[in-house]
């Protein structure tokens, strides 16, 4: 089965704008889902302008993590169960899943659902 890709209406990307920890400001792109043999991945990818190449790196998780549990999370249908994953990224700037873009700064964590929490996956 293919991915499908819900991709946010410019016109509700205003009402979409999220601050995250840092600082920054940023809106939903897209949400991708895929199904999985146990169980579905979601991947929401986030663009906030003015995200730059991390000098920091835990303010950056600080934000993926905020995005997984405050976004992601509770967006998920009631019968995500334990096991699904969430994938969150965030870019300066919109881009093509799957395309490389090497002008844009991007980065992404994995999380699986664990007791209606996000669990970071380290790979």
């Amino acid at each position: 089965m293919a991915a499908a890709v819900f991709v946010v209406p410019q016109s509700a990307l205003a009402a979409a704008e999220v601050t995250l920890p840092s600082g920054l400001v940023g809106y939903l792109q897209e949400v991708i889902t895929q199904p999985g043999t146990s169980a579905p991945t979601y991947r929401y990818r986030y663009v906030a302008p003015d995200f730059s190449r991390p000098g920091d790196l835990t303010t950056v998780v600080v934000d993926l993590e905020y995005l997984c549990a405050e976004k992601a999370l509770p967006d998920l249908p009631e019968d995500a169960s334990d096991g699904t994953r969430i994938i969150v990224s965030l870019a300066d700037q919109p881009t093509e899943f799957g395309v490389a873009t090497p002008e844009a700064t991007q980065v992404f964590e994995a999380f699986r659902v664990e007791n209606g929490r996000c669990m970071w996956e380290e790979f």
